[in-house]
């Protein structure tokens, strides 16, 4: 319990949630050839409810800007970084910053980080790894990026390749959101009730995700009064985060939605039920966006008072200016 007290007390929480990225799509002219990779979802859109801290791990170990190239070699489990004219070793060099930069940016309270694809310090995966006779495979990760994952399991992370899905970029974003709450909660008064309240209140966006790890955290809630406050929290931090990065799919939601109707379906008109109905199997068929169904749900929730319903985080799990479900 000491340890979430004193990251409380040490660290005060962005309003926003606070995001690692690396710092060339953000625009910056870090790049080997001294250009960037500016993506504008994140610069202009994504960029507009959160606060970004760029990280460029070529630049801050020392390689400059331009600079000749590197490549990854060896072991996929333990690669090196070699400058592919020179032959110069930059490994140790950038284990070791990756070691002391993963440390500020685990005091910094990061709710995610975006990297960018295939580069060999910050690549998530698929990078090129040249494991023997100069022919380059796709089995490895960035060394920074590999250092951050390892330091930080429970942040979450995505190249911006990635967010080019649209499943891929809802279920990131929110999955960053959700973090941020949790690290909220864990700011804020530390108590069996506030834990049982956070898991009510994420019930439905649990379920869109994984009902196997929505029942093993209700295990983990009911055992809260015997175990310590400091071990519930961590064992439901984990499983909550794990949980969220099983991707969303249409039956999954579909479910949730004719879960959520059952809250208010006896005051429905024939018609009114009817046509609810009829928007969830659309949506089921993927003739609809998941936008549809939830305005109108959103609609009853508000008519008929639903306070349980209205206090889901499921309904709006990040910043309707996003527009995440009307492409999903």
């Amino acid at each position: 319990m000491s340890q979430i007290v004193n990251t409380r007390m040490e660290n005060i929480l962005s309003a926003r949630p606070r995001l690692g990225i690396s710092a060339c799509l953000l625009g910056q002219k870090v790049r080997f050839d001294g250009g960037h990779k500016q993506d504008v979802f994140l610069c202009e859109t994504f960029g507009r409810f959160v606060e970004w801290i760029p990280v460029c791990p070529e630049l801050e170990v020392g390689m400059g800007v331009p600079r000749e190239t590197v490549r990854l070699v060896g072991a996929a489990s333990d690669p090196k970084m070699i400058a592919e004219r020179s032959g110069k070793d930059w490994s140790m060099a950038m284990k070791r910053f990756a070691a002391i930069r993963t440390k500020e940016l685990a005091a910094l309270r990061l709710s995610g980080y975006v990297f960018k694809k295939n580069s060999p310090s910050c690549g998530v995966e698929r990078v090129r790894l040249y494991e023997a006779k100069n022919l380059p495979s796709r089995h490895g990760r960035g060394i920074f990026a590999a250092a951050v994952m390892k330091n930080l399991p429970l942040l979450p992370v995505e190249e911006e390749g990635g967010l080019n899905d649209p499943a891929l970029r809802e279920n990131f974003i929110e999955s960053v959101f959700a973090y941020h709450r949790w690290q909220e909660a864990l700011a804020g008064p530390i108590s069996a009730g506030a834990l049982i309240d956070f898991h009510t209140r994420h019930k439905f966006l649990l379920l869109a995700h994984s009902e196997r790890h929505y029942r093993r955290l209700g295990r983990v809630v009911a055992g809260v009064k015997k175990n310590s406050l400091s071990t519930t929290y961590k064992e439901y931090g984990r499983i909550f985060m794990e949980g969220l990065s099983v991707c969303a799919s249409a039956k999954k939601h579909a479910n949730v939605l004719e879960h959520v109707m059952g809250y208010f379906s006896d005051q429905l008109s024939v018609a009114e039920r009817c046509e609810l109905v009829e928007l969830i199997r659309d949506f089921r068929s993927r003739l609809v966006p998941l936008v549809v169904p939830i305005t109108l749900i959103h609609h009853y929730v508000k008519k008929y008072d639903v306070d349980y319903l209205a206090a889901q985080v499921y309904l709006a799990p990040s910043p309707k200016e996003l527009m995440l479900r009307n492409h999903v």
